[in-house]
């Protein structure tokens, strides 16, 4: 099987996850077991006091679980989130976000990853997560 590329990868995800379908999302590195995404920034991401707001880092931390999995395991598009926590640690500004994520247990049923989301080479938000594999 040829490796599979960040922009495969960004293309599958943009095709069966609507909140990355306006096109910004992308994935921009894939390693084994690890993929780097970014997410980049527009005005209609702020909330108020000017930060980014929590569902956009959810949403990107979510979008970087699922691109690890497809880059692991292939076009499986019916892989789901069984489950995520996230912890805001500091304030992002009006950048764009990268999210490195890694899969920290690769499973036959599941993966469980970690993720770390950065604003301006600062660490803003750390996320957890598990995704169920389908049968």
């Amino acid at each position: 099987m040829l490796p599979i590329t960040p922009e495969q990868i960004t293309q599958w995800i943009q095709e069966s996850v609507v909140a990355t379908q306006d096109g910004t999302f992308q994935v921009v590195a894939v390693r084994p077991l690890e993929v780097d995404c970014l997410l980049p920034y527009h005005p209609y991401q702020i909330r108020a006091g000017g930060t980014l707001s929590g569902p956009t880092m959810m949403t990107l931390a979510d979008a970087a679980m699922y691109a690890a999995v497809l880059a692991h395991y292939g076009k499986q598009l019916l892989a789901v989130t069984q489950d995520f926590s996230i912890h805001f640690l500091s304030k992002p500004t009006a950048h764009d976000l990268l999210a490195h994520a890694k899969i920290i247990k690769a499973g036959k049923r599941s993966v469980v990853l970690t993720v770390h989301l950065y604003s301006q080479q600062r660490l803003v938000a750390h996320a957890t997560g598990t995704y169920a594999l389908p049968r």
